[in-house]
């Protein structure tokens, strides 16, 4: 532990959250060793627990060590080299699963996530847009709109005053507005991406739009140039392989004409092509400059804009990139504004990475859109003019959207901004939604396990197959027990995009996966996945997501309390919003032997589950032992939409056998976490199993959601329920940080937070935003 110190204090700010490795280092590092095989104090551990989580270290430091420097790939959750937070990113360009393009506040494009889950947080400072001002044929401006000051493209001129432009950003559109110094004109730039709820077509588009808005002040005509420069490539090193060249296009169809030049990126994985463009109509030209270096001054390109507000676009393709350098293009988009008056310009970007691997590159999986617009590679001029000629379409849907939250004056303007612009996950969060291969069956996907499902392969071969990162630095797909919480987004906005997910999860519950794994918790060794229990995730984009699951090796999450509860509460929810009997059907089975797995840990038959003295929920450095107010709770929500079901299905046999678990589990649940004010974390009677958890009423959030809170399926009584949310609301939220920080996880009845965990003293933003939502359904 000693040995481990520089490290651990280096890095355990960025383990926080689900760093169990770090939890055990800080516990080793911090604790007092006066007598040392005992506590010294409420919610501190032995030595003997210290030494167990130098154990789980030096587990992690191991198999971390062997995945990065060994096998060269990267770990699913990196402990030893975090991101560092950098306060910078805006709004994120692309639809959903064809990766992500995310620019800054500032207008930098800033991280990259093209190669599906993998993450890249790179600043390409050739990728810009500038600004050319011409009055009676002399240019009197020409300004990178950058407040950038960088060491390459020396010719061109930056600094751009940042007390000159505004950035706002509703996703998924963006706005910068730019009072350019002393000239009386005024752009504003409005960035687009296709997320339109319902839409599985354009909302699956791996492309931005950007609208210029030109205002002229002037007594006199200006004519306006924007030009939009890009980098072949991500800012990598791959951009510096060779082998990479650009060439000018143009694209016509029923009237409407695009041009721009294609960034051909020829990397052996996941090649893409990258497309710059703009939309020529009466009175806007559009020219281009084919390939210029952008680690040199850049003087070639910025002098033929300056000398008449186009480029020369030269004719033919570039020469391929020898090693080591590499090349850019530019796209320009020139028209008259006259004065007084107000004209439009209208540029996109689009990337073509049609089919692609995952880490293990044991199989090419083709990406959602080629379904419309074909997996050849060749499709960026023609997603170029989609985009530039549907955007406006694309907006009118995000208006009606959006347009009833935001002209509701009931509603505070924090829930209308966390609302929409929370909802970048779907499309940032390391997405992919592939097609499945047109001569695939049901056992292809999932064995004969797949076979049980009458309706799994139409579904999946109508809407694909979707998952998403738990986080960029937690890379695992679809982890079930947090999708359980965003989960609403999916099922409200692209429902057919949940119940994909869904079938995905079922068909996997119904199969095993015999390899066997050592977990850092314990280091013992089980099963990567039996059969009839939900798996924790699909699996690591750096291996091969859904065909082999449990990337998660801190816990064996097959002894887990709720991630059976959670996909029987999602079952159910899903239905009550669909209405699909179809889907309910092929779901019933799967619910009943989830459910069977889970009636083992009722070890005393009282009708309510018991945790088992460990950390063995989502909360997975957090112990809990015995009867506890969140799985219980969850699993009391979960009994009863099984007697929902059976019900909805006429299973009478069924419905009367979870009726009864319920009456029990209800009394039993209510006599020993009921403490009159809230319900106790745990029933274990130890120092902090009377903590006030913000999380206890997740089962009820579900419950309400479902309109199964009230009358003969009310399970916690109403009066308790409210009783409970105003305790968690006067301690975890008004006595945390003045208030000011949302809701701490766990909180002493004295209103100190409960640090018996690195978990307890957290707060988490989608378990404080599923808090808010119970309250408000209260």
């Amino acid at each position: 532990a000693v040995a481990a110190g520089p490290l651990v204090r280096r890095y355990e700010g960025a383990a926080r959250g689900r760093g169990v490795a770090a939890a055990g280092w800080r516990i080793c590092l911090a604790h007092r060793f006066e007598d040392p095989w005992q506590p010294y104090g409420a919610g501190d551990v032995s030595l003997r627990e210290a030494l167990r989580h130098v154990g789980l270290a030096f587990r992690y430091f191991r198999w971390w060590y062997k995945k990065i420097y060994t096998e060269k790939k990267y770990a699913f959750i990196d402990l030893l080299r975090p991101v560092p937070l950098q306060q910078i990113y805006g709004c994120p360009l692309g639809g959903i699963g064809g990766g992500t393009i995310t620019r800054s506040w500032r207008g930098e494009f800033c991280r990259w996530q093209l190669n599906p889950g993998i993450y890249h947080y790179e600043t390409v400072i050739a990728n810009q847009f500038t600004v050319c001002l011409r009055c009676k044929g002399q240019t009197v401006y020409q300004q990178v709109l950058s407040v950038e000051r960088p060491n390459t493209l020396q010719g061109w001129n930056w600094g751009y005053c940042g007390r000159y432009a505004f950035y706002h950003a509703l996703y998924p559109r963006a706005w910068m507005v730019y009072e350019l110094p002393g000239q009386n004109v005024v752009l504003t730039c409005r960035q687009v991406s296709p997320v339109i709820p319902h839409d599985y077509k354009d909302s699956s588009l791996p492309v931005g739009v950007f609208i210029w808005e030109v205002e002229n002040g002037r007594d006199e005509d200006v004519d306006v140039s924007i030009m939009f420069s890009l980098q072949n490539g991500t800012g990598t090193k791959e951009d510096r392989s060779g082998g990479h060249w650009n060439e000018p296009f143009s694209f016509e169809k029923e009237g409407e004409r695009v041009a721009g030049v294609l960034l051909h990126h020829c990397t052996r994985v996941n090649p893409c092509t990258f497309a710059i463009s703009a939309r020529e109509k009466t009175g806007t030209e559009v020219t281009h400059f084919t390939a210029f270096n952008p680690a040199g001054s850049g003087r070639e390109v910025w002098q033929d804009l300056l000398q008449d507000g186009r480029l020369d676009s030269p004719t033919g393709k570039s020469n391929l990139t020898e090693e080591e350098e590499v090349t850019a293009a530019a796209v320009c988009a020139s028209c008259r504004v006259p004065a007084g008056g107000h004209r439009t310009l209208e540029l996109a970007l689009a990337w073509d990475m049609p089919s692609v691997c995952f880490g293990s590159k044991e199989k090419l999986h083709v990406r959602r859109y080629t379904r419309f617009f074909g997996s050849g590679g060749d499709a960026a001029p023609a997603l170029s003019h989609h985009a530039l000629t549907h955007y406006e379409e694309w907006e009118r849907k995000i208006e009606a959207w959006q347009k009833p939250v935001l002209e509701n004056s009931q509603l505070p303007s924090w829930y209308k901004s966390a609302l929409f612009n929370e909802l970048y996950f779907v499309t940032d969060g390391g997405t992919i939604w592939v097609e499945l291969p047109p001569d695939c069956c049901a056992e292809d996907l999932h064995g004969p396990a797949g076979a049980g499902f009458s309706h799994l392969l139409p579904v999946l071969r109508e809407y694909g197959r979707f998952a998403y990162l738990e986080g960029q630095e937690y890379r695992m797909y679809n982890t079930y027990d947090v999708h359980f919480y965003a989960s609403f987004a999916l099922i409200m906005l692209w429902p057919k995009l949940q119940i994909s997910l869904q079938y995905d999860i079922a068909a996997t519950v119904m199969k095993e996966d015999i390899r066997l794994q050592q977990y850092f918790m314990f280091g013992q060794t089980a099963q990567v996945k039996p059969k009839n229990v939900v798996p924790h995730d699909v699996g690591n984009p750096d291996d091969e997501p859904w065909q082999r699951v449990n990337a998660y090796l801190i816990h064996n999450t097959a002894n887990w309390k709720d991630l059976n509860l959670k996909f029987v509460l999602q079952v159910y929810r899903d239905y009550y919003l669909t209405r699909n009997s179809l889907y309910l059907q092929d779901m019933w089975p799967v619910c009943q032997v989830v459910m069977e797995s889970e009636l083992k840990f009722d070890t005393d038959n009282d009708g309510l589950i018991e945790n088992s003295g460990f950390a063995d929920q989502t909360y997975d450095a957090w112990v809990v032992n015995g009867p506890s107010a969140y799985c219980g709770g969850l699993w009391l929500a979960a009994v009863c939409m099984m007697c929902k079901m059976a019900e909805v299905l006429g299973d009478a046999e069924i419905r009367q056998k979870y009726m009864d678990i319920l009456s029990k589990g209800k009394e039993a649940f209510e006599r020993m976490l009921w403490n009159g004010k809230y319900y106790n974390y745990d029933s274990s009677g130890s120092d902090t199993s009377s903590s006030i958890m913000s999380d206890q009423c997740a089962g009820q959030w579900f419950l309400g959601a479902c309109a199964l809170d009230q009358g003969e399926f009310e399970v916690f009584p109403k009066s308790h329920v409210v009783s409970a949310l105003k305790t968690i609301f006067e301690k975890n939220v008004m006595s945390f940080a003045g208030g000011t920080m949302g809701a701490v996880n766990g909180m002493t009845p004295d209103g100190v937070p409960d640090t018996s965990s690195v978990q307890s003293n957290e707060v988490w933003i989608g378990v404080v935003y599923a808090l808010a939502a119970t309250m408000i359904q209260e």
